[in-house]
């Protein structure tokens, strides 16, 4: 049984397109992208609109990225469930491909997460403003970057 998501608190944010211009630079355009919590589908749109090939799922289309696995994908991307973000963190370590995730500045905190970094390295990209997702009520919003 999932841990109660407090008031407020919703794992439903949709990540704008803008979000990945900061990681052009790092992708293969041979590289087969797996957006594995694509929620709407915005992520795997600005991608494709880019040239690159992705595979988009999500819990909701019944691949759960915590169990599922593509045949073939060569790096994540992605905006992981605020709730699941350890456990999402911990999965993309073991699957031992590349992988980027939008999180928030909290996400360096904590003995656990920070084992996993030392463990396995970590490279940071900051934003130079805050991104505004939409929010489940279609409204846009800040989340903690």
């Amino acid at each position: 049984m999932k841990p109660p998501l407090k008031q407020g608190q919703s794992n439903d944010f949709q990540t704008p397109q803008k979000a990945l211009a900061p990681l052009f630079p790092f992708l293969k355009k041979k590289w087969l992208i797996w957006e594995c919590s694509c929620g709407k589908g915005n992520l795997v749109s600005g991608l494709n609109e880019e040239g690159f090939l992705t595979i988009g799922t999500d819990i909701l289309t019944g691949h759960d990225f915590l169990t599922f696995k593509p045949n073939s994908f060569d790096c994540i991307i992605t905006n992981p469930p605020f709730s699941l973000k350890d456990k999402f963190i911990e999965r993309a370590y073991s699957l031992g491909k590349p992988f980027a995730f939008l999180l928030p500045l909290t996400t360096f905190e904590g003995k656990k997460r920070q084992a996993l970094f030392q463990m396995y390295g970590l490279e940071v990209i900051l934003f130079d403003k805050r991104i505004n997702f939409e929010t489940p009520g279609g409204k846009q919003g800040g989340h903690g970057l």
